[in-house]
């Protein structure tokens, strides 16, 4: 039975490097400073975010129907997700109104996201 992995250091924080790998079947190791990926360093939450997003091909409609949550609700994890990644996040992002009332249109969002949405514009 294998563990979790852990990616930071229980004692002082610090990100943790993999220094050896090694092969239960053959028994190769290998020996050497590797790094995890951005990914490994999400919480299991956000990881499990990033599963259903995926698996409802970006559709945020779709996501909001699966984890029964609102539209602002999944810009807002895309956007706790994407600092924790290390990318700069668009707080004050720019929506086309004209995007809005087509996506309102086409049933993607209801009234009430178009018109939280419509405010952050403000």
């Amino acid at each position: 039975m294998s563990n979790p992995i852990i990616t930071n250091c229980p004692v002082c924080s610090n990100q943790l490097k993999v220094s050896k790998l090694h092969c239960t079947h053959c028994h190769t190791t290998i020996e050497s400073e590797f790094e995890f990926s951005k990914l490994a360093s999400l919480a299991q939450e956000q990881l499990y975010f990033i599963e259903v997003f995926l698996k409802c091909r970006g559709n945020i409609k779709e996501v909001e129907k699966e984890l029964g949550i609102s539209y602002p609700t999944v810009r807002g994890k895309l956007d706790d997700i994407i600092v924790a990644l290390g990318y700069a996040a668009n707080k004050k992002t720019e929506v086309d109104k004209k995007k809005i009332v087509t996506m309102l249109e086409k049933g993607e969002i209801n009234a009430e996201d178009a018109l939280k949405m419509l405010k952050e514009e403000e």
